[in-house]
């Protein structure tokens, strides 16, 4: 099977104009045609797109200038190449088309050796730009991955240190990607489709500040006293801090410094008595408020050596009720909202990674 044709777009009104670019340029290349404007613009809305496209600017109805214009402004047609064709040999007319994206112009009447010349020219520097475009993507990707290693092995870590979490962690930061995607398809609070993923890819860290906390506290056999649940309550600024410092090392992130916020603030309250701060209402940042219900729900439902494992429906109801260690005005009212309509998909997250 032989190598793929370039396959160029010919925009002209005049037939001879036409005959002759096929003439010089049929052989090697793939061509397409379009004698105005309007019927160039129809034709690229469908695949495959043209490597290159040479554009008459004369002409009746939409003119050149306007059919590169609309390309250009295009995230799907912006990246196709475009030769001006035209008898215009004033600098000024060159100068416009050039500002408003054109590649390259060849004047009338045409010079096959140059036509030749400048539409390989062109080509091979398409190639080259996206040669690099896909080089930066898969750089791109390969560092996710690295990043998305890094946070699975800071988690995996932290739970080796408390090993009755199991599956806590695959919990609940699908419960938060479930919570995320039910506050943006409601509009009540922003949630970008890249934010959602960074709440989704952040949770795992919500409590790698345990690995600081003494094995005596950490993994004792019942309840704390008041003076090692301080001690305990201090997790959270150890998390947030080694966060931080992963940060310093690798520069501005927005994933880690997510994951750090989360680390510092999902116990906070709604209504000002969590800690380690005593933040309040949207002092606290959204991921740690979504991470706030997705870290009590799952404590009810799973058991602890000074309690069993509350089913789905007490759970629900402790949360939106009430009970004398939970209150509603614990949670961001319009997370809580979004909670009571979907904890059916929290039921069946617990589930699918029941310890």
């Amino acid at each position: 099977m032989g190598e793929r044709k370039h396959q160029i777009l010919i925009v002209d009104d005049t037939c001879s104009n036409i005959d002759t670019l096929i003439a010089v340029l049929g052989e090697e290349y793939d061509l397409r045609v379009a004698v105005d404007g309007e019927t160039a613009l129809q034709s690229l809305q469908q695949n495959p797109l043209p490597d290159l496209v040479l554009l008459d600017i004369m002409m009746p109805g939409m003119d050149g200038y306007e059919v590169c214009t609309r390309l250009k402004s295009s995230s799907r047609t912006r990246g196709i190449g475009i030769i001006f064709l035209t008898a215009l040999a004033e600098n000024s007319e060159q100068a416009k088309g050039l500002s408003l994206g054109a590649e390259d112009y060849i004047t009338k009447p045409f010079d096959p050796a140059i036509v030749k010349a400048r539409v390989r020219i062109q080509l091979e520097l398409k190639g080259y730009r996206d040669y690099l475009e896909e080089q930066v993507s898969l750089r791109t990707e390969q560092l996710a991955h690295a990043q998305e290693a890094t946070i699975a092995s800071m988690a995996i870590m932290a739970e080796y240190r408390d090993p009755e979490t199991g599956s806590h962690i695959q919990r609940t930061k699908s419960y938060i990607r479930a919570l995320a995607e039910e506050i943006r398809s409601t509009g009540t609070q922003t949630i970008s489709k890249q934010m959602l993923e960074v709440l989704y890819q952040a949770a795992p860290l919500h409590d790698i500040g345990k690995v600081a906390i003494p094995d005596a506290i950490l993994l004792k056999p019942g309840r704390l006293t008041a003076e090692e649940f301080t001690i305990m309550e201090k997790h959270t600024l150890f998390g947030s801090e080694a966060i931080q410092r992963t940060e310093t090392i690798h520069g501005d992130n927005e994933l880690l410094h997510t994951a750090a916020e989360i680390a510092e603030f999902h116990h906070e309250k709604w209504d000002g008595s969590g800690y380690p701060h005593g933040r309040r209402g949207n002092e606290i940042p959204l991921g740690a408020r979504l991470m706030t219900i997705a870290d009590v729900y799952d404590a009810l439902i799973s058991k602890r050596p000074y309690k069993e494992a509350f089913s789905h429906e007490v759970a629900v109801k402790t949360i939106l009720e009430g009970d004398g260690y939970t209150h509603p005005d614990h949670f961001d009212p319009q997370i809580l909202s979004c909670f009571q309509k979907i904890h059916h998909q929290f039921h069946a997250i617990a589930l699918k990674f029941d310890d």
